[in-house]
């Protein structure tokens, strides 16, 4: 079970908000230690699985700059100016839209993006947008409308890649199973994989009307000290 020490190390990290790449380089080298690795033998392997996995790492890399120009030419403010002429547009009808469009391209074995390339630049200003059109857009709110994002496009991926064989998610858990003994056909896995995502879309529709309500109600105001209502601070 000390092997495990790195899941504790990821959940201490994540809670104490220090840097997400540092925390999870850490609890891997910790685990591997752990493990009885040597040194060598876990850079081999860091480096063994960045090069596998490249694919997947590469583009990331690459549409960091991409985006980067994009928002030094005003993307935002144009998406923005996009939202404003949206009258019935609010954070939780973006936000779900977003994740109703990322589920059925993922179904259909298409990416349109990520949250380098979709999230960041686009569906978070366009949210954010639409609850500044309504005016109810401060500090607290921009951080749960960037959550909510984050999560639509984590739900909208990892829940609609299993019902297609092209994405390789299918092929992956298939493998799993066989390793494990278990008897199972890609048919069963699509068959029930199909109504696991349209149940999440169902709670996303649910999750973004409650975050639509939020925004709605007013701040409350900071409670008062009952030792200055009786007198002045003691």
């Amino acid at each position: 079970m000390i092997k495990l020490l790195g899941i504790v190390l990821i959940a201490v990290g994540f809670a104490l908000r220090w840097n997400a790449l540092l925390v999870v380089v850490l609890a891997g080298i910790a685990t591997g230690l752990l493990a009885g690795f040597s040194w060598r033998e876990i850079m081999e392997m860091s480096g063994r699985l960045f090069v596998d996995n490249r694919a997947l790492v590469l583009p990331v890399i690459v549409l960091v700059p991409v985006v980067g120009l994009l928002e030094r030419h005003g993307l935002q403010q144009h998406v923005a100016a996009l939202m404003r002429r949206a009258k019935a547009a609010t954070a939780g009808r973006v936000l779900w839209l977003y994740q109703f469009i990322r589920g059925l391209t993922s179904t259909l074995g298409m990416s349109i993006g990520n949250h380098a390339s979709m999230v960041r630049p686009l569906v978070v200003p366009m949210a954010e947008s639409a609850a500044k059109t309504q005016g109810l857009l401060d500090d607290a709110a921009s951080q749960r409308i960037r959550a909510h994002a984050a999560a639509s496009e984590n739900v909208g991926n990892f829940f609609s890649d299993d019902i297609f064989v092209a994405v390789g998610a299918l092929l992956l858990i298939k493998g799993v199973f066989d390793s494990a003994g278990v008897p199972v056909s890609l048919e069963d896995l699509k068959l029930w994989s199909a109504p696991t995502a349209a149940w999440v879309l169902a709670v996303g529709w649910w999750r973004y009307r409650v975050l639509d309500a939020r925004l709605r109600r007013p701040p409350q105001p900071p409670a008062r000290d009952e030792s200055e209502e009786e007198g002045g601070p003691r």
